[in-house]
């Protein structure tokens, strides 16, 4: 059972947060203190915490240091009565997943719980794989399919991760982007350096300004003293800029600073900071539609895509469905403990005539639904959610006729029961927000 622990000295608020996590199927620890929420930590290993940012003997934001040291790989969320940006600042540079505001985002804690355990539970699965003598976690080599379009892509890449140049990747989403980054890094001599990523759509202007270039003391209220932005951190590495195209249009000018002149000027400060640090930037939006729109500087756009990689999406290489749907259900059927000995054809063939908007993302989600609702050691078929059983033999997404919300009710009641009830875990494998899925159920009295 995934852990939650809950750092709050407001007692109220500790048994209600408490219930309500309980409720979604996690086993949650308690705790009213700095010095308390430390023990628990050592002796119960949550993969997610929340905590308060005033307690008793100490600050919340602060403790995030003392708690990523003991559990680095665990991730927290803050909560605080008063939200303010010099606080989400220190709190995210000190290793937080979040940082929210009581009352204001009470509907957003189950889903950023569920988030945040997302990632704990996939950086605890990683670092086994990294212990273990299977080789770098991120390679060419890993990269799935033999198409022609990704072949391309890794040719290209393999060649310019040789070189310092900046980079664009381009592709929708779920073509992993950032695994080719992390790769193309891997593969560069900056490997035993540090590899930095930033999501430029996750944080407001003002906050991605502070967190990509840091700023001084005394910079705004609040900023009590001077902090390290990210091309700071990654001095020498490389910085991996991903929805580069989601990134504000004044800051563009400061990134395109850095890329001609490798210098930046921290907020709050006249001096400026030479860093030496590889630039790969991804997006999956149309950038010369978006410099056309006046959303993104063209200047900036020709620095950035000196080498441009475009991913191809999975409906353009079919080929390698049963390689991804193979490399899938081998590493999700030992996670669930299952042992699936044979794949059908008919279970491959739906796969290949699928659009698969989210692609490769969308697929393994796909795979380990099926490996939950699979009877037996057989994949076929009737393990496929309902929209892709129903494909016509003449159209790649049309349904049959049967009514569109039965069928949804019948899928939703039957993923509810695999997971005794757990809405959070049910909306992650369904692929919807936890908000649809409670409207779904009160729509179909479930």
């Amino acid at each position: 059972m995934a852990k939650v622990l809950i750092i709050d000295d407001e007692k109220q608020i500790l048994s209600l947060l408490s219930r309500i996590i309980e409720l979604e199927g996690y086993e949650v620890f308690q705790a009213t203190t700095c010095k308390a929420g430390l023990k628990q930590l050592e002796q119960n290993n949550p993969e997610v915490i929340l905590c308060d940012v005033c307690l008793p003997d100490g600050s919340g934001v602060e403790l995030v240091c003392g708690l990523k040291k003991l559990r680095p790989l665990s991730e927290i969320i803050l909560l605080t009565a008063h939200g303010n940006i010099p606080d989400g600042v220190q709190a995210i540079k000190n290793g937080a997943f979040d940082y929210i505001t009581k009352g204001d985002d009470n509907q957003k804690i189950l889903p950023l719980i569920a988030k945040a355990m997302d990632k704990a539970s996939a950086a605890y699965r990683q670092n086994k794989v990294a212990s273990s003598p299977v080789g770098k976690q991120y390679s060419f080599d890993t990269i799935i399919g033999k198409s022609p379009a990704i072949l391309e892509a890794v040719d290209l890449a393999r060649k310019v991760s040789r070189t310092d140049v900046p980079v664009l990747l381009t592709g929708e989403t779920g073509t992993g982007k950032e695994v080719f980054a992390q790769s193309i890094h891997q593969h560069s001599s900056r490997s035993e350096k540090a590899f930095v990523a930033v999501n430029c759509s996750s944080f407001s202007r003002d906050l991605l300004e502070s967190e990509m270039f840091g700023h001084k003391a005394g910079a705004f209220t609040g900023a009590l003293k001077e902090t390290k932005g990210l091309f700071e951190e990654a001095d020498n590495g490389t910085i991996f800029l991903d929805e580069i195209g989601e990134m504000a249009f004044d800051l563009q000018a400061k990134l395109l600073r850095i890329l001609e002149t490798g210098e930046f000027i921290k907020i709050g400060d006249t001096r400026p900071i030479k860093v030496n640090v590889r630039v790969i930037a991804a997006t999956n939006r149309d950038l010369s539609k978006e410099i056309a729109e006046g959303n993104f500087r063209e200047d900036l756009f020709y620095r950035l895509s000196v080498f441009q990689i475009h991913l191809p999406s999975l409906r353009e290489r079919t080929e390698d469905i049963p390689l991804h749907v193979k490399a899938f259900v081998d590493t999700l059927s030992v996670k669930m403990g299952k042992e699936i000995q044979t794949i059908s054809p008919d279970y491959v063939n739906l796969l290949k005539r699928y659009p698969w908007k989210g692609n490769v993302r969308e697929l393994r989600n796909v795979i380990e639904r099926s490996l939950i609702i699979a009877d037996g050691n057989t994949l076929d078929s009737d393990s496929l959610p309902l929209n892709l059983q129903q494909l016509d033999a003449n159209s790649q997404d049309s349904y049959s006729g049967f009514d569109l919300s039965g069928v949804e009710k019948m899928h939703i009641q039957k993923v509810l029961k695999y997971t005794n009830g757990n809405k959070t875990e049910t909306s992650r494998l369904l692929g919807i927000g936890l908000t649809t899925l409670y409207r779904k159920i009160e729509e179909y009295g479930l």
